[in-house]
């Protein structure tokens, strides 16, 4: 009576989705004679949880108790468990070995039964696996019809999310975004089990991380945090959420916190067991360090994204770029443009591929690459990726000695990335205007915007871009012949800061100070504080 019990209690547990206590309840009866359906829960637990080797145990203990209870569709399910976990840990073989077996226990089968969409699904994910997309994509609208005609929420989820994504490869975003959007409210509304909710919310957002859809993408991360959250002891899908987080933290200018949930997000992985899926927490890191100049952090980051299957490409080439190595990032990036023809990955690559060419002095290669990436942030209808194609359209009319394009592809560029929250590509669009401007022979404004880029580089604490901007700054007047200085002191004195406290932010000395105000004085014809900070307004130095 008393394993009755406590099997009772556990059941009621895992139901609540407590797997913390529903795994060690079902743990200590697991050689009690546990039935084929509990051996399943004990593995959904142990996967939630982190445990791979007893998931691997508990489904081959199941899989052998429905063959001698005579139920062929429940061992063929499974099958279909033990396929998706072992491929996931990396054993190919022996998962590609479980789906044969169910399959060949289905063949064996007259009766057709929902299963068989669930091993549709595995083949068409190996499909997937070998980069056969079109072969994938032929297959998945069986999984949805199989999973719609039995009923089964699981599967229709499954099916519409393959589609989307799969249509999103081929190019068809706004359809493949419309299955992703309707597999997703399944999710949201509890329609669907733990363990398939939790890999399509995560494979839902990094499929709007890989096209650079950061609206979709901040939604369905704060929903999946909030999954998790409510998950106590929940282990799977937490790393995945975290490099999802330190993505967008990267992405709204938080570059200590991302690096902080970034490193987060590869502790998770480790303490589910390791996943090759790592590798993306290491790129993420590798490139807000590049951005911040800790060029050997992210060089070292990029080589762990590598060894773990994560593509260290295109940030690597960046790097390179940034680090006076011009040649070898253009040679990765035209290895890279032969190579990624597809229009996902063509989006990740051509802002990098544009900035590395115009680098190195490379127009003609870079102008087309830079009209390509406008015509994918189109065709995709995605706000991010246009206003990356309208700065590398920018950037490359500066090099055209066309300023005035410059200036409208900058100035939209920056006010999509602004309405993006992202304050990073807003001032590298500051410092194309501040460029164009000075061709154009408007040189007050150009320090003007100058500066203000080279303000949110240093508040972001992007280093080499504030040094870029410092450099194009040294080489412009300032209003009224002010230096770089006297401006700063300018700023301060129109922000309402006394003498001391000027003295105190800038590190100088009020005596200083005093000399700095009296040669602005000097320099503007102006008899006062006020007028001073008057004009400073009228010129955009704050």
């Amino acid at each position: 009576m008393d394993v009755l019990r406590d099997l009772h209690h556990a059941r009621e547990a895992y139901e609540r989705r407590e797997w913390v206590t529903a795994y060690q309840a079902l743990m200590g009866l697991e050689d009690t004679g546990l039935a084929a359906d509990d051996f399943v829960a004990l593995a959904t637990t142990a996967y939630m949880l982190g445990h791979h080797n007893d998931i691997v145990q508990a489904l081959q203990r199941a899989y052998q108790a429905y063959v001698e209870h005579g139920d062929v569709p429940a061992a063929a399910r499974t099958a279909y468990w033990l396929n998706l976990t072992l491929w996931e840990m990396g054993e190919v073989a022996i998962g590609s070995g479980w789906l044969a077996r169910g399959q060949r226990l289905l063949d064996d089968l007259d009766e057709d039964v929902v299963e068989r969409g669930y091993l549709a699904e595995r083949t068409a994910f190996g499909h997937v696996l070998k980069g056969e997309f079109d072969e994938a994509l032929a297959i998945v609208p069986t999984i949805t019809e199989y999973g719609r005609r039995f009923a089964d929420r699981d599967l229709v989820a499954l099916g519409l999310h393959a589609e989307g994504r799969l249509s999103i490869y081929a190019g068809r975003v706004a359809a493949g975004l419309h299955l992703l959007d309707e597999a997703m409210i399944s999710v949201i509304t509890g329609e669907v089990s733990p363990v398939f909710s939790g890999h399509i919310y995560c494979s839902a957002i990094e499929s709007c991380q890989e096209i650079s859809d950061f609206g979709r993408a901040g939604e369905w991360t704060h929903a999946l945090s909030a999954w998790c959250d409510a998950q106590p002891g929940l282990v799977a899908f937490t790393g995945q959420c975290a490099v999802h987080r330190g993505q967008l933290m990267r992405v709204h200018g938080a570059f200590e916190e991302a690096l902080t949930e970034l490193e987060d997000a590869a502790r998770r992985y480790a303490q589910a067991g390791g996943s090759p899926a790592v590798g993306q927490a290491f790129y993420e890191r590798a490139e807000v360090l590049r951005m911040q100049g800790e060029y050997e952090a992210a060089a070292a980051q990029y080589d762990e994204a590598a060894h773990h299957g994560h593509s260290a490409q295109p940030g690597r080439a960046r790097l390179w770029s940034e680090r006076d190595r011009g040649d070898a990032a253009a040679a990765a990036v035209r290895r890279l443009l032969e190579e990624w023809q597809d229009p996902v990955r063509r989006s990740q690559l051509l802002p990098a591929a544009v900035d590395v060419l115009v680098g190195v002095g490379a127009i003609e290669e870079a102008a087309p690459l830079a009209e390509q990436l406008t015509s994918i942030g189109t065709a995709f209808d995605c706000t991010a990726l246009r206003a990356a194609g309208g700065y590398a359209s920018a950037r490359v009319a500066l090099m055209e000695d066309d300023p005035h394009r410059a200036l409208r592809q900058a100035r939209q560029s920056a006010d999509d990335w602004a309405a993006l929250g992202s304050p990073y590509e807003v001032a590298r669009c500051r410092m194309v205007i501040g460029e164009a401007l000075r061709a154009a022979g408007d040189e007050d404004s150009a320090f003007a915007d100058l500066t203000s880029a080279w303000q949110m580089f240093a508040d972001l604490g992007a280093r080499p871009a504030a040094r870029d901007a410092a450099a194009l700054l040294g080489t412009a007047q300032a209003p009224g012949g002010l230096s770089r200085r006297e401006v700063e002191v300018l700023r301060l004195v129109a922000g309402g800061k006394s003498n001391a406290e000027i003295a105190a932010e800038l590190v100088l000395s009020e005596k200083t100070v005093a000399r700095h105000l009296s040669n602005i004085f000097v320099k503007l014809d102006v008899g006062s504080r006020t007028a001073a900070a008057a004009f400073a307004y009228e010129h955009r130095l704050l």
